[in-house]
């Protein structure tokens, strides 16, 4: 059986990108918050100014190093990163996947050097904001400055959710619903997936093996939870496995 999947492309995302300052990027974390908050066009003019769009980064390439200094927050326009640490023995840790109207970079600000890479998974795109530039335009915009705070939090939130002890079926469901539930933020069908990323990335995110990850899926899979085509996922029965995920997302 073949899904019909979105794929994120720069050409049909919903993170728009028109060049006009009141509606650019609309589905970008900071535009869309300024102007849930009532800015009018002189302060998302602003904003809009401290906008750099770069890319495409292709699947593999850095779009920053471990320890590189820290002079910018990268805000998704298309494609798929994941953040990656290293340990003293070489294995890689995969820290998180971002999607289309995220942003990478903000678990830099302390020590002011990235504490990990970040790469592309597929071809990506960005608005690089200056932190320092768009630090000081929040003093004088609080919802920007609300809206920092809120995406600082989701970063410590994301790092941690892992750190209980959870069985690996509850690890793969938190994944799954947890993506789609961020994809359906930014507009995207919510129980259709593209996995840009492979089974051992997922692995070393979700602290699997990779023949773990590879069993799972095949199990949801076996009992209808969900259809499963190589990369592409259609979740069948979210609400079982939202009671699967109940205790990694907290709720």
């Amino acid at each position: 059986m073949t899904l019909h999947s979105h794929r994120l492309t720069d050409r049909d995302s919903p993170i728009a990108d028109d060049d006009d300052e009141v509606r650019f990027c609309s589905a970008c974390a900071f535009s869309a918050a300024s102007m849930r908050a009532g800015y009018d066009k002189a302060a998302l003019r602003d904003l809009h100014v401290l906008v750099e769009h770069v890319g495409p980064f292709r699947a593999g390439e850095h779009v920053f190093r471990a320890h590189d200094p820290f002079r910018a927050i990268f805000a998704v326009r298309g494609g798929t990163v994941k953040t990656v640490s290293v340990d003293a023995d070489g294995n890689e840790q995969v820290l998180g996947f971002y999607i289309p109207g995220e942003v990478v970079g903000l678990n830099a600000i302390y020590p002011e050097r990235y504490p990990c890479d970040a790469i592309a998974l597929e071809s990506s795109y960005f608005c690089r904001f200056s932190f320092p530039a768009i630090s000081a335009l929040a003093t004088r915009m609080p919802g920007l400055q609300q809206q920092l705070f809120k995406l600082i939090s989701k970063e410590l939130g994301m790092a941690t959710r892992l750190a209980g002890d959870h069985g690996a079926e509850e690890r793969m469901a938190a994944f799954l619903i947890d993506l789609a539930e961020r994809y359906a933020t930014q507009g995207f069908p919510a129980r259709r997936l593209h996995l840009a990323m492979s089974r051992n990335e997922i692995a070393a995110h979700l602290r699997l093996a990779p023949e773990t990850v590879s069993r799972i899926l095949g199990r949801f899979r076996e009992t209808g939870l969900i259809a499963l085509d190589v990369r592409e996922v259609e979740l069948r029965a979210p609400d079982q496995l939202n009671a699967l995920a109940r205790n990694v997302l907290g709720r």
